[in-house]
């Protein structure tokens, strides 16, 4: 039936058997429909300070509290942000989006907005760029980017996320994070007239991608 061209996904034929499709993907053979595909849905947030990554909780409101969307009981939240913390969170339905969005050996960057109690020394940079050891999970940090805004200003551009990674990172320096707020994941940026608690869909499209490696490789030539 597929040689054949009578099987169509997504309203065109396929010739091909090892065409991979999932639930959000439409089939039909002969005209009569197999599989009605599932809606996918991205979204972005800017998470306000107070409001708990996390799609339920008990005791305080969530992300997804924040959502005026049908579909919003079945999404997941990709990647998270401390409740103190603030910006971009992105939530899907698509498992298969997520998982790749968040492997490590992608690299995808993610830029935050530091503010600090204490003055951030200069060689903080250089430190940053040389990556951390942290004894608890036995690893040491990729190399981060730090661009220093002010005494007590920075903007962190890193492709990883370790537990309270930002802040560790700064306490190793002498500087207590005072706020944290996620600028972007990846092509992902938070528009500016985007007010905390708000939403609106993305796309998931991902050519633009590649080129995490090149924000570790740019901050430590000698990391390979």
């Amino acid at each position: 039936m597929i040689a054949a061209g009578r099987v169509r996904v997504n309203g065109a034929v396929v010739r091909d058997g090892f065409y991979e499709v999932d639930r959000f993907t439409s089939v039909e053979v002969d005209g009569k429909t197999v599989q009605v595909g599932a809606n996918a849905v991205y979204l972005m947030v800017n998470k306000p300070a107070g409001i708990l990554s996390a799609t339920s909780d008990l005791e305080y409101r969530t992300v997804v509290d924040l959502l005026d969307h049908p579909q919003k009981e079945e999404l997941h939240l990709v990647g998270r942000l401390d409740r103190a913390s603030t910006g971009l969170v992105l939530l899907t339905n698509d498992g298969r989006w997520s998982k790749l969005l968040m492997h490590p050996e992608r690299n995808v960057p993610k830029v935050y907005e530091v503010e600090t109690k204490e003055v951030i020394p200069a060689e903080a940079v250089e430190a940053f760029a040389r990556g951390f050891y942290f004894h608890t999970e036995d690893i040491t940090t990729l190399p981060a980017e730090l661009e220093l805004l002010g005494p007590n200003q920075a903007r962190v551009t890193l492709v990883e996320g370790r537990y309270h990674q930002i802040k560790r990172m700064f306490h190793r320096v002498g500087a207590q994070v005072r706020s944290l707020h996620r600028a972007s994941i990846g092509p992902w940026r938070l528009p500016e007239d985007m007010a905390p608690g708000q939403w609106r869909e993305v796309s998931p499209e991902w050519h633009q991608l590649e080129g995490g490696n090149d924000v570790v490789n740019r901050v430590n030539p000698a990391y390979t």
